[in-house]
């Protein structure tokens, strides 16, 4: 069901690019904007990770640069049967993380140094696992071409305002054809992508908890992110909004709300469920964390805590 929820809005995001281009410049604007947009999905399919990780300036870590994050994405791609991805680090204070790439094969994760400096072993385990799933559910080719579409409409729409609205560009219903694509297209466009992002992150909290075996880890990593994300600015995402739904967390400024214009679902309803989730799966308490499961800072990534064990004291909440 959810294979054809996202085939259909995918559909509805392409007819709305096309609907677009037919409001700017008639049938002939329609058939060079579906043109532009089987170009994209095409782009997007073979280049959408080498994009999204260039835009954030994500760097690659390996088993001798960052053996602990490293190792327990390698862990976790394991137990979900899946290829082992490329990973990467965002030098960006805000916890947050994704995953990005056209199949299992092909995929990339990618986690913040502001996450791995304030989540502990857990918490950092379910993120990754959350971020697997996505890749599992091949969720991270639908992101990305939604995003590419989303931020493509946008830019159609401050095209209609320079050029459209009059005869020579065959807008068949003028002024107020220009003010539908100016306006109501990018919002339009901007409700299709929420939409996909909220049906995929449930779905994604569910199996990455399967994946790692804690969902209260995943829960309380859930808080911690969400709790620290809307106080300290992603700069990327911001000049960037429609990568944010690729995220764990709502990466930009505001949004709480579980809405129809929130890129995510209410971070304390995924919590709910996961708890939920932790008492079908053990009805007694989970003992919590302790401190020899802190892993080391990271001499390679300094900023981390993620890297090369040594002398220095662990840089976390565990210290």
């Amino acid at each position: 069901m959810n294979v054809v929820r996202t085939a259909m809005l995918l559909a509805a995001m392409t007819a709305l690019f096309m609907g677009v281009g037919f409001l700017i410049g008639g049938r002939g604007g329609m058939m060079i904007a579906f043109l532009m947009a089987a170009g994209m999905n095409v782009f997007s399919y073979w280049n959408s990770d080498k994009m999204v990780l260039r835009m954030y300036n994500a760097q690659e870590v390996d088993e001798r640069s960052a053996p602990e994050y490293y190792g327990i994405v390698r862990d976790l791609a394991a137990k979900a049967g899946l290829p082992m991805p490329r990973v990467y680090v965002i030098d960006n204070a805000q916890p947050n993380a994704f995953a990005t790439g056209r199949n299992p094969e092909n995929a990339a994760v990618a986690a913040s140094t502001g996450l791995l400096h304030a989540l502990n072993y857990d918490e950092v385990a379910g993120v990754m696992a959350h971020e697997l799933a996505h890749v599992q559910n091949r969720d991270t080719l639908t992101m990305t071409i939604t995003a590419t579409l989303a931020g493509a409409i946008s830019m159609l729409g401050n095209f209609a305002f320079f050029f459209g609205g009059n005869r020579e560009n065959n807008n068949p219903l003028g002024a107020i054809g220009t003010i539908v694509a100016m306006i109501v297209a990018p919002l339009a466009a901007m409700v299709v992508q929420m939409a996909i992002s909220r049906t995929r992150e449930y779905s994604a909290d569910r199996r990455g908890a399967e994946i790692c075996g804690k969902p209260l880890a995943l829960a309380s990593a859930l808080a911690k992110i969400a709790g620290a994300a809307h106080h300290i600015p992603n700069a990327e995402a911001e000049h960037n909004p429609a990568t944010a739904p690729m995220f764990i967390i709502n990466p930009l400024s505001g949004q709480r709300m579980d809405n129809l214009f929130s890129t995510h679902p209410d971070t304390e309803n995924r919590i709910a469920a996961l708890q939920q989730m932790a008492r079908e799966m053990q009805p007694v308490s989970t003992p919590p964390v302790t401190p020899d499961k802190a892993v080391r800072k990271s001499r390679s990534v300094p900023s981390t805590g993620w890297g090369r064990g040594g002398s220095e004291p662990p840089k976390g909440p565990w210290s």
